[in-house]
């Protein structure tokens, strides 16, 4: 098929916005994760969900400084590329692309477990590789299909979930009088000895903010839209945690067993606030919210293989667009197969669903960190070569370079236990063979540089007549 670019103009903000919220996947943190947060920091998990929303508001504000004055698919490696080098901007898209793979496989185990509830519940024991096959099939054809689509549909399923979520919420805090829980607020104990580490699930739990910068080619008016997007999502996710994990808390406090002990919390606070007909439809609703997190990852991490294929690092075909449906075929093909066969790999060396949901979900992690840190340092760099760069900028991005010491440090430190213990030697493994690629890539074909520099330079340039425009308007204000 002819490649024919991506289709333009077509996500809003709204759209844009859905993308980041599935990527994030509140209904994800809401139904598995907040036991785990529950296990660090005990009555205190709200306080590391407040923490680590401001911690990356500060990243979000480093990387908007880019979103807002040039847009291209795959944006968050054009951005390091702008900002630190072709180099290490390929670095930086090779980590995203591990990063949003092992978010994928995350959608992909999260919605067979909950599948796999569903069906138990009507009597029906389905191996969960033909769930992962069923999950990727349907994510890969939206994906292929229509991004538009897509985002629709992420729209429509993540708002459902976390409408049945909130409405559990509202149920205990209406059980509870509305009154507060004092035991969440004594600040005398707060445990800050394992804050950190609860910090360190918070920042896992809201990475993904930043996806709707893949969509630069696609999106409406992106130099206002993307980072909107941004902020907005994150701003939306924190909130939401927090509320619902305070809520959490409270509603199991006098249960049999404490919060981290339990696998279905939600259906467990349906049980003990006698709304046992809101465990199917919570079910449904996290089924579907993991689906539509491994599309929204195919989507995103599809539009970074995109980018790098279309200057060369990898095959040619990886830069090929449908001629019909105007998406990246090829690379959310690839994206697709990828979510599918690791987690069918771990299911055949036995190792069970949830266990599997943790592991790449973890090791995902690593590649956003790294990122996050890139492009933080890079927007400073991309302000002062446009002659743009402030004393508070450089606050800010020291700010945000501290602050994600603590998730990079609290990953290895103290050290986890087996299985744990390898990932980050894992993740150091994938990184030296992408920088070989990469190195040798430049090195085998040295007029590349000047090509991709020219290419990076036209989409910036396309849009600068725009933010030149509004100079005038942002001085006044």
């Amino acid at each position: 098929m002819t490649s024919v670019g991506l289709k333009p103009n077509c996500l809003s903000f709204a759209e844009l916005l859905a993308q980041a919220v599935a990527l994030i996947s509140p209904t994800m943190t809401a139904a598995l994760i907040i036991p785990v947060m529950y296990s660090n920091t005990g009555d205190y998990s709200w306080v590391s969900y407040a923490i680590g929303t401001v911690m990356l508001l500060f990243v979000a504000f480093n990387l908007n400084q880019f979103a807002r004055r040039s847009t291209s698919a795959g944006s968050m490696y054009a951005y390091i590329s702008r900002g630190l080098g072709l180099k290490i901007g390929a670095i930086g898209g090779w980590a995203l692309i591990w990063a949003y793979l092992g978010i994928s496989m995350a959608g992909v185990t999260g919605f067979t477990i909950f599948a796999g509830k569903l069906l138990a519940m009507m009597g029906i024991n389905a191996p969960p590789i033909l769930l992962f096959a069923a999950c990727v099939a349907a994510a890969w054809i939206c994906a292929w299909k229509n991004v538009r689509l897509s985002a629709l549909l992420m729209l429509v399923l993540e708002g459902l979930s976390m409408t049945l979520i909130l409405a559990l919420c509202f149920i205990v805090l209406n059980n509870h009088g509305f009154a507060i829980d004092t035991a969440q607020f004594q600040l005398a104990k707060l445990p800050l000895g394992s804050l950190g580490l609860g910090v360190v699930v918070a920042i896992f739990s809201l990475v993904g903010f930043e996806c709707a910068t893949a969509f630069g080619d696609e999106a409406k008016d992106p130099l206002r839209t993307i980072p909107r997007a941004v902020t907005v999502s994150l701003i939306i996710a924190g909130v939401f945690f927090v509320f619902v994990t305070y809520t959490m808390v409270l509603g199991v406090r006098g249960y049999p067993q404490t919060l981290d002990k339990l696998d279905a919390p939600l259906n467990v606070l349906a049980s003990i606030y006698h709304v046992p007909l809101f465990a199917v439809p919570l079910s449904i609703g996290a089924m579907v919210s993991f689906f539509a997190l491994c599309l929204s990852c195919i989507n995103a991490g599809g539009r970074v293989i995109y980018a790098m294929g279309r200057h060369g690092i990898f095959h040619a075909a990886t830069a090929e667009s449908h001629a019909t449906n105007e998406t990246p075929h090829v690379a959310v093909t690839v994206m697709s197969a990828l979510a599918f066969l690791v987690p069918t790999a771990l299911a055949l060396g036995h190792v069970a669903t949830l266990d599997a949901f943790n592991y790449v979900g973890t090791m995902a992690a690593f590649g956003f960190v790294v990122v996050y840190f890139l492009v933080t340092v890079a927007a400073p760099v991309y302000l002062r070569s446009l002659g743009q760069l402030r004393s508070w900028h450089l606050g800010m991005a020291g700010a945000a370079i501290l602050l994600l010491l603590i998730p990079a440090v609290g990953s290895v430190y103290p050290l986890p236990t087996a299985p744990v213990l390898f990932f980050p030697y894992l993740f150091l493994a994938y990184l030296a063979v992408g920088v070989a690629w990469i190195l040798t890539f430049y090195g085998r074909k040295p007029a590349a540089s000047a090509t991709v520099r020219e290419d990076l330079d036209q989409t910036h340039a396309s849009f600068q007549p725009m933010t030149a425009a509004l100079e005038p308007v942002k001085k006044a204000a």
